[in-house]
């Protein structure tokens, strides 16, 4: 069989795939931002010291941790709308499990940038009368997330190429439009194959931009 790319203009690129990369792209950025805050207020019970706080975020972020996230895909897909009794949609359901599934992997990011930060500085907030809130929002979390930064975006790189997943449940993410187009022009390879490179490249590029911040981050220290 003879590759032929030669259909992939930019009209044809332009109708079948920048939908499902806005749509990848918005269920990054959303995932990344809601991740890291829910994130932050699991890593936050689980160093709380209160039984009744950490036992819950522990068993919530081991338990997603151990499961394969097209799993919990399917599942929330299929088990939410039973429970709220309509149909929420694919994209909607993508967001909300992707949302709460990478909440688990943040918060252990976060969790060891919260212990990161030396405790004399923990000590030397409560010596100048701050509370347990103040102290980790004005001392402990900016530098948190100072240390965890390349982590936190090395991280998102990952949730990015995990969006391909959402093919289970039928969202029109990036690499569905690229199976669409390759359906319509019956070349599947040739899509696939400069899906893969577009994937490679964003990544990769991403990939060499964390590294340089991290270099950046340890310069500063």
């Amino acid at each position: 069989m003879q590759l032929d790319f030669s259909f992939l203009s930019g009209e044809v690129l332009a109708t079948y795939v920048t939908k499902g990369f806005l749509f990848s792209l918005q269920l990054t950025l959303v995932a990344m931002v809601g991740g890291i805050v829910l994130g932050t207020l699991l890593a936050l019970m689980r160093l709380s010291g209160k039984p009744w706080l950490a036992g819950p975020a522990a068993a919530y972020v081991n338990t997603m941790r151990s499961i394969p996230l097209v799993m919990v895909i399917l599942w929330f897909f299929l088990l939410i709308p039973l429970m709220i009794g309509r149909p929420m949609g694919a994209e909607v359901s993508a967001l909300i499990t992707f949302t709460l599934f990478e909440a688990a992997y943040y918060s252990e990011i976060m969790r060891a940038g919260i212990q990161s930060v030396p405790r004399g500085q923990v000590f030397a907030g409560y010596a100048m009368g701050m509370s347990y809130r103040q102290t980790m929002q004005l001392v402990v979390l900016p530098q948190a997330f100072r240390n965890m930064i390349p982590v936190l975006l090395t991280q998102t790189i990952i949730l990015f190429q995990d969006t391909s997943l959402v093919y289970a449940i039928g969202a029109y993410d990036m690499l569905k439009g690229f199976e669409i187009a390759g359906k319509n022009f019956n070349r599947p390879v040739e899509t696939y194959i400069v899906a893969a490179l577009i994937y490679f490249v964003i990544c990769f590029s991403l990939s060499m931009l964390v590294k340089h911040l991290q270099k950046k981050i340890a310069i500063i220290r």
